[in-house]
C-alpha cells in the first residue's frame, strides 16, 4: 500500500537508520537499560538489530512490506524487534498485549501478519494462533532459544538498512472501530519522521545524554514518544518493577538525567499523590533535588481535571506538556506546552489548562459545521486535521479511508471549539469513545459482546465520569425476560473482549431512549449521571 493522502511522502527514509547513525556517533553510550542496569550500548543495539533483521528475512523468506507483529509487555527486546522489523524493510504491527485472544487474532489476520514476536507472559495466548490465523507462520518468544538464534544470525555482513520510501508503511496502528472491528491506521516512515520532528518543535529538544522512561505501553503512546529520543541517541529506560511508583521513579531520576515519559492522566494523578514524591516536593521547588533529573511528563489520551493538574504541578513543577492526537495522526494534533503550564500569571491560565492547546507545527486544524464550513471561535463542530503526519489510510479498508480522509482532511469525529487565541477545547467524542485508565474503549464492541447472551434483548454502553479512571464503562441492559446475573454478563464479556473493556456497572432497564429512527439516544443515558435523582 502506498500513500495517496497524507503519509508524509517526501523522499527516501527508513527510520531504522537512526540506530545505525547512533552506533557510529555514540557507540559506547547506553541505548537501553532496565532500572539502573545498561542492557545494550548503541553499538550492541545496532549489531543485534542488524542480525535480527537478517534472521527474519532468511528464516521465513520475508520481503520488504511483509508484516511482523509484536505482542509483548515493555522490555528491551520489544525495541530490538521493532527496529529489526524496520531495518529489514518490513512493517511492524505493535498489538496491545492486553487485548483478548480473539481480538489479537483478528488484528493478525487482517494485517496479514507472517510472524509474531512475543514474550513468555503472552506466549500462551499467541502461540495457539499458528494454524488458526491465515498466513501466520510462526510465533517467536523473546527471550528464548529461537530469539537467541535470530540475534546470533551470521550471514557474514548483515547488510545495510533496507531503503524505504517515506510513503511506505512502517507501523500499522490498530484502533478500535465504531463497528466493533479495529481499523489499521497505516503510519508511514514519513509519518513517524514528521511526528518526531514535531516533538522537537513543540514539546522540546532531546540530546544523547537524555533518557526516556517507558512506563506506558510501547504499542501506542510510549512507543510513539520514544521515537524522537531514539533518533537523538537518548537511552530508553524500562522500570524494573514494570509498575512504576514514586520511590522507583526517584531512584531512576537520580541515575538517568534529562528523563521524559508519556503517561495517561490516571498515572500522572497517582504519581502526584504518591507519598515518596509528595515528600520530595514538600520542600518546594528549590528543595526538589529528587526531581532534578525530570525533564518532561507528556500526558494525554483522556481528560485531565484541573484539580488533578494543579496537584501534579505542585509535585513535579512546570514539567508537564499535554498532547491531543489520534492513531490516525500519531499523537500529533495540538499541544499544551511546558510554557503554557508554567504561565500561571496569565489571566486565562485556568481556562487554557482545560483545553488541549494549540495546533502543532506540522498540521492545519479546523473546526467545521455540518456543511463543512469553518466555524467562528467559541462555536463547537467537528475537528479536521491536514498535514504530512496524517496516516496514508486504513489498511485494506479503502471505503473507510475515503470517508475519513475525504476532501484531503482527516475527519477526527471529535467535537471541539477554538477560542480567540487559537486554543482548542474538546467538548465530546461523536464516535462515543470511552477512555478509561488511558485505554480506548468503543461501546459498540462491548455491546456486541453482551448481545451474544441469550438473556439480553437490547443494550447500550456509555462512559460515566470516574475520579480514578477518567471514565468507567456502564451498560444499560434490556433483559428478554428474567434479568441475567451480572456474573453471567461478565463471563460473556471476558470470553470475547479484553478485561479492561468489561462494564464496571450494569443497569437493567425496561427500554432504551430512541429517536424516531430507532437510534439509541446515548446523550440521555449520560445525562442520568448528572441527575441528582440518579
Amino acid at each position: 500500500m502506498t500513500a495517496t493522502r497524507g503519509g508524509g511522502d517526501f523522499g527516501v527514509m527508513n527510520i531504522a537508520t537512526w540506530v545505525e547513525r547512533n552506533a557510529l556517533r555514540i557507540p559506547d553510550r547506553p541505548a537501553h537499560a532496565v532500572g539502573d542496569t545498561v542492557t545494550a550500548t548503541w553499538a550492541e543495539f545496532a549489531g543485534r538489530v542488524g542480525r535480527l533483521a537478517a534472521g527474519l528475512r532468511a528464516r521465513w523468506g520475508l520481503e520488504p512490506g511483509d508484516r511482523v507483529a509484536i505482542v509483548m509487555s515493555n522490555c528491551p527486546e520489544y525495541l530490538e524487534a521493532q527496529f529489526a522489523i524496520w531495518y529489514a524493510g518490513l512493517v511492524a504491527v505493535p498489538v496491545n498485549a492486553r487485548l483478548h485472544r480473539e481480538e489479537i487474532a483478528y488484528i493478525l489476520e487482517h494485517s496479514g501478519t507472517s510472524v509474531v514476536v512475543t514474550d513468555a507472559e503472552h506466549a500462551e495466548t499467541v502461540a495457539p494462533l499458528v494454524g488458526v490465523v491465515a498466513g501466520l507462520q510462526e510465533v517467536v518468544v523473546a527471550p528464548g532459544e529461537q530469539w537467541d538464534a535470530l540475534c546470533a544470525h551470521d550471514s557474514g555482513d548483515p547488510g545495510a538498512v533496507v531503503p524505504r520510501e517515506a510513503g511506505d508503511p512502517a507501523w500499522l496502528f490498530y484502533t478500535s472501530g465504531t463497528t466493533g472491528r479495529p481499523k489499521g491506521a497505516t503510519l508511514t516512515h514519513g509519518n513517524l519522521l514528521m511526528a518526531s520532528l514535531s516533538y522537537f518543535a513543540d514539546i522540546g529538544p532531546v540530546a544523547a545524554y537524555d533518557s526516556v522512561l517507558h512506563a506506558a505501553p510501547l504499542s501506542h503512546g510510549s512507543g510513539l514518544y520514544g521515537l524522537p529520543h531514539i533518533a537523538k541517541g537518548a537511552v530508553s529506560v524500562f522500570p524494573r518493577s514494570g509498575a512504576l511508583d514514586g520511590a522507583e521513579l526517584l531512584e531512576l531520576l537520580a541515575h538517568w538525567p534529562g528523563m521524559s515519559f508519556f503517561a495517561a492522566p490516571i498515572m500522572v494523578r497517582r504519581l502526584a499523590h504518591d507519598p515518596a514524591l509528595a515528600a520530595a516536593g514538600s520542600e518546594g521547588l528549590a528543595g526538589m533535588a529528587g526531581m532534578a533529573g525530570l525533564k518532561t511528563i507528556i500526558y494525554g489520551g483522556a481528560p485531565m481535571y484541573l484539580p488533578d493538574l494543579e496537584a501534579a504541578l505542585e509535585t513535579f513543577g512546570p514539567r508537564l506538556a499535554q498532547i491531543y492526537g489520534q492513531g490516525e495522526t500519531p499523537m500529533t494534533i495540538t499541544a499544551l506546552t511546558l510554557a503554557d503550564h508554567g504561565d500561571r500569571d496569565h489571566p486565562q491560565w485556568r481556562t487554557r489548562m482545560q483545553s488541549v492547546g494549540t495546533p502543532r507545527t506540522d498540521v492545519e486544524v479546523r473546526v467545521v459545521g455540518p456543511d463543512g464550513e469553518d466555524l467562528p471561535a467559541g462555536e463547537p463542530g467537528e475537528i479536521l486535521v491536514r498535514g504530512p503526519v496524517v496516516m496514508a489510510g486504513y489498511w485494506r479498508q479503502p471505503e473507510a479511508t475515503a470517508e475519513t480522509l475525504r476532501g484531503g482532511w482527516l475527519h477526527t469525529g471529535d467535537v471541539g471549539s477554538f477560542d480567540e487565541a487559537g486554543y482548542l477545547t474538546l467538548h465530546d467524542r461523536s464516535k462515543d469513545l470511552i477512555i478509561s485508565g488511558g485505554m480506548n474503549i468503543y461501546p459498540r464492541e462491548v455491546e456486541e459482546a453482551l448481545m451474544t447472551h441469550p438473556g439480553v434483548q437490547a443494550v447500550a454502553v456509555v462512559g460515566r465520569p470516574d475520579p480514578e479512571w477518567g471514565e468507567s464503562v456502564v451498560a444499560f441492559v434490556v433483559p428478554r425476560e428474567e434479568a441475567p446475573s451480572e456474573s453471567d454478563l461478565d463471563e460473556t464479556c471476558l470470553a470475547r473482549i479484553a478485561r479492561f473493556k468489561r462494564p464496571k456497572e450494569y443497569r437493567f432497564v425496561g427500554s432504551l431512549p430512541t429517536n424516531n429512527y430507532g437510534k439509541v439516544l446515548k446523550r440521555e443515558l449520560r445525562e442520568l449521571f448528572t441527575d441528582p435523582a440518579d
